[in-house]
């Protein structure tokens, strides 16, 4: 299985053969096809990057007509690179979007339909998940910090706790995040890999001199089979070797939009 480009018009968004089995509704954005301006332009769905409410609402309102979700049923992520996991519902819908999440979590999880959970990234790695035997969904943001704490495993763990579901029927997507070629880091990140993972975290740590390149795919890969996922794709696509799709952090130096993922259980999932 591998991802899908859809365009509509200037939109533009990326959806995972993994997640498209049994009625979830998911996608994972790029910077193209909304209505917000200069270094915003175009797509740009964090609320918190000096961009017009008006213009992020109507940005998720055309997102949503494409991939299935309403704005009104988003629950958001508070990113702040831990391993934390918010279990989350119906009575949560609008947090984030229409008033401040007051919960620190980079992960949210739910079987409740109709809830739409969205996680951000700008070179982070957003990871979908999706069970479809139990009707669970999870959205998770694993910077380099939240991969060397596990959040990705921690999602599953959270599932299995919360839901029942058993790890091997939950599938997982990984979506566009920097990738080995462009993440070039001083000796605390791969310190951090190898101490959660040990030997196995050395293939995605290739040294460049004094810096190294990790691969933040293959490390929340290897988490994710870990927990006992079995089904994990994994996108190709390099946010910052390619800054005018999406956004990234590095290429823009920090003057950037950002990048969503939204997954959600259509009423119908069991």
């Amino acid at each position: 299985m591998a991802f899908t480009v859809h365009k509509e018009g200037n939109l533009e968004y990326l959806t995972a053969g993994a997640l498209s089995v049994g009625g979830a509704v998911h996608a994972f954005s790029t910077r193209h096809g909304g209505v917000s301006e200069g270094h915003l332009s175009s797509l740009n769905l964090g609320t918190h990057r000096g961009d017009r409410p008006e213009n992020v609402l109507e940005n998720y309102r055309i997102w949503g007509n494409a991939v299935g979700f309403r704005p009104e049923d988003t629950v958001f992520t508070k990113q702040l690179h831990t391993d934390t996991v918010l279990r989350v519902g119906r009575a949560d819908r609008g947090t984030g979007l229409f008033r401040e999440q007051p919960a620190v979590c980079d992960g949210i999880i739910t079987d409740e339909p109709n809830v739409a959970l969205v996680c951000f990234s700008a070179d982070c790695t957003p990871i979908l998940l999706y069970d479809p035997v139990r009707g669970a969904v999870g959205a998770v943001h694993a910077g380099w910090r939240g991969t060397a704490k596990g959040i990705a495993r921690r999602a599953v763990e959270a599932m299995t706790r919360e839901f029942g579901c058993q790890p091997a029927d939950i599938r997982a997507a990984i979506g566009p995040c920097i990738s080995r070629c462009c993440f070039e880091t001083g000796p605390e990140v791969p310190e951090a890999m190898l101490a959660a993972l040990g030997r196995e975290a050395q293939s995605a740590i290739e040294p460049h001199g004094e810096k190294f390149h990790v691969d933040l795919k293959a490390l929340n890969r290897l988490h994710l089979l870990r927990a006992g996922v079995a089904v994990i794709d994994v996108s190709e696509d390099c946010t910052m070797c390619q800054p005018d799709r999406f956004w990234s952090h590095r290429a823009s130096h920090g003057v950037r939009g950002s990048l969503a993922a939204v997954i959600m259980r259509r009423e119908e999932t069991p």
